[in-house]
């Protein structure tokens, strides 16, 4: 999800492979010599950066559900032109997220449970501001929805977005632009039906 255009460290070069491996074959399917061959150094040459593999599944979901919260912060601060506006935004982060970050979906699903109990709740804490700062944008746009309707249509929203491993091989879709474009319209969309607005 990260903008930034320098070269990721090392520690980011294995927490992406790691996410992928994981995704891909589960985490007790992968051994810390696989996610070294797939960075180009030896299984134990891991432990310099990492404890194991538990400390690298819990960075990886503490700071997927920590950088969406703050790319949040920040989109709602800098955008430009009202509660719309900051909704629409809200929307593109998400979206890049969903379709750059598919691994991480998909390790969040099923690996979640597998961190510790002090992890799991920061990760819960964290997701819970995030939906509280779209849930009060979403009010903003539209003032007809309850804040428990307004939270429900937040989750389903993020449950569609976060469809997209499950959309098929990157190949067989559509491209990124015609992708990112389709889910943004189905978003709006669903907003505006949890508030009784004609979809047309």
């Amino acid at each position: 999800m990260a903008t930034r255009t320098d070269a990721p460290t090392r520690r980011e070069q294995i927490l992406k492979e790691a996410a992928r491996l994981f995704a891909e074959r589960g985490f007790h399917g992968v051994g810390v010599d696989e996610i070294g061959a797939a960075v180009g150094i030896s299984g134990p040459g891991l432990y310099r950066h990492f404890a194991g593999k538990d400390a690298m599944l819990a960075e990886l979901l503490v700071g997927i559900s920590g950088q969406l919260l703050t790319g949040g912060k920040r989109r709602a601060a800098e955008a430009a032109g009202g509660a719309e506006a900051v909704l629409d935004s809200l929307i593109e982060g998400h979206i890049d997220f969903a379709l750059d970050d598919r691994p991480l979906i998909t390790l969040h699903d099923r690996e979640l449970d597998r961190l510790r109990d002090s992890d799991r709740k920061l990760v819960r804490q964290l997701q819970r501001q995030y939906v509280e700062l779209w849930v009060e944008v979403v009010r903003e746009v539209y003032p007809a929805l309850t804040e428990p309707t307004a939270r429900s249509a937040v989750h389903s929203v993020f449950g569609l977005l976060n469809s997209t491993p499950h959309l098929g091989r990157p190949g067989a879709l559509p491209g990124r632009g015609v992708t990112a474009a389709l889910l943004h319209r189905m978003a709006r969309g669903a907003f505006a039906a949890a508030a009784g607005d004609a979809v047309l």
